[in-house]
């Protein structure tokens, strides 16, 4: 099983590439984590968030690999606890196909991107910049791992 990240958002700084890339590097082959960077739409003064994210949706969708489990991270999704978030990995992994996770980009995920995915999963409440939901991202998927092979980190 493959886990994709499809983000909007490029040139990401250091200190989120590092953080990121720490996580990565520890989990095993089949839970891998690769993370695709999606272009964002232009903003102007004429260009609306709604037009935006549909560029942004279309740009996603050209990605997309058919038969992918669409997850979006959404605001308003489901908060998992990281217990949960690994009984939903031991269930990706039940069911044999990749994960491709959903991220849009300032103005959020188009409607219909959103009405497409399996699930809507909100690591948090809080407003959070991109950068750091990568980071967040790559850590819990990486504790949820070791929570399904009984690995002391989630202590």
């Amino acid at each position: 099983m493959k886990l994709r990240l499809l983000a909007v958002g490029t040139r990401m700084p250091g200190w989120v590439e590092e953080g990121v890339a720490t996580y990565r590097k520890r989990l095993p082959r089949d839970f891998a984590l690769e993370i695709e960077e999606i272009a964002p739409a232009r903003r102007g003064k004429n260009t609306s968030a709604d037009k935006a994210r549909k560029q942004e949706a279309r740009r996603i969708d050209e990605r997309l690999k058919g038969g992918e489990h669409l997850i979006a991270l959404e605001v308003n999704g489901k908060p998992w606890t990281t217990a949960e978030l690994a009984c939903q990995a031991q269930g990706w992994r039940m069911q044999g196909r990749d994960i491709a996770l959903l991220v849009g980009g300032p103005d959020g995920l188009d409607p219909a991107l959103s009405a497409r995915a399996e699930s809507a999963w909100s690591i948090s409440p809080l407003t959070l910049p991109h950068p750091l939901v990568r980071v967040m991202l790559a850590e819990q998927l990486y504790r949820a791992w070791t929570l399904m092979v009984g690995h002391p980190y989630h202590r």
